[in-house]
């Protein structure tokens, strides 16, 4: 496939990184950066308001590659913390196609994969191990994402091999900031997301404060206390469209099966 002038459609729908799957009734060209780096994205995209790139912008910076050393073992649990997954019980989420428990590990399906509880500002850790081998197309390479409050997306991707625009690469702030750095593994090790996030805030339909969110992926800082500027979507600019300080926490699959483990979070 020739990504600098095709899009995918699949079932009458464009399918790509995100929360979302949009109508293929009028698809827009990917194209690649102008520097020859192979990234690929779109520029018939809105503008960030707050910096100089579009939506997905494959001219925007890359960030630089670093190795976040070996695999360490599953992260203990504190004490105070919610356990929403453990290996062996799905009692806290809300069931949804295709998600499965096989060996002791959560195996996503289709849809977002929600909690029964609704959540504001939490300390949240995640494990996820994308599949080694994947023969499926590369825009489901790995593709899944943490949902804070079910609608602001922290980005899971095969961004060790995929050079998918920034702002939608392994660990971003879908649609919004890539992360500072590329600290992703290969598919078929295990990975980590340390998420610290902080609710926005309302006075009545009026947003007073954004949320705001630092992330460590695999241990690497890729996010410090940054902005979430609105709800996380494909294509658009973000918005605060639901005046709520709650929300629950979801996983969002797009058919390919990644895997979860040690699921906790802290509420702040």
């Amino acid at each position: 496939m020739n990504r600098s002038n095709t899009v995918v459609i699949w079932a009458g729908f464009l399918l790509l990184a995100g929360s979302c799957l949009l109508p293929a009734a009028s698809p827009s060209d990917l194209v690649k950066a102008r520097d020859g780096s192979g990234v690929y994205g779109y520029k018939d995209t809105p503008k960030l308001p707050w910096c100089e790139w579009l939506v997905h912008d494959p001219d925007r910076p890359a960030p630089r590659r670093v190795d976040p050393g070996p695999v360490p073992p599953p992260a203990p649990v504190p004490s105070d913390a919610l356990v929403l997954f453990n290996g062996a019980d799905l009692s806290k989420w809300e069931a949804a196609e295709g998600w499965r428990i096989e060996g002791g590990e959560l195996v996503s399906g289709n849809g977002l994969f929600r909690t029964r509880e609704n959540f504001g500002s939490v300390q949240l850790h995640v494990e996820w191990m994308g599949p080694a081998g994947f023969e499926g197309p590369w825009y489901n390479r790995g593709n899944n994402g943490v949902m804070l409050m079910g609608r602001f997306e922290i980005q899971i991707f095969d961004s060790f091999n995929e050079k998918i625009y920034p702002d939608g690469q392994c660990a971003a702030i879908y649609g919004q900031t890539p992360p500072r750095v590329n600290a992703t593994r290969p598919p078929g090790q295990w990975q980590s997301f340390d998420i610290f996030f902080t609710a926005p805030q309302f006075d009545g339909d009026k947003l007073v404060a954004p949320a705001r969110v630092t992330v460590l992926h695999n241990g690497v800082l890729v996010h410090l206390n940054e902005t979430i500027h609105g709800e996380t979507n494909h294509r658009v600019l973000p918005q605060y469209l639901q005046k709520t300080a709650t929300g629950p926490l979801a996983l969002g699959g797009h058919g390919c099966p990644v895997r979860f483990r040690n699921i906790w979070l802290r509420p702040l």
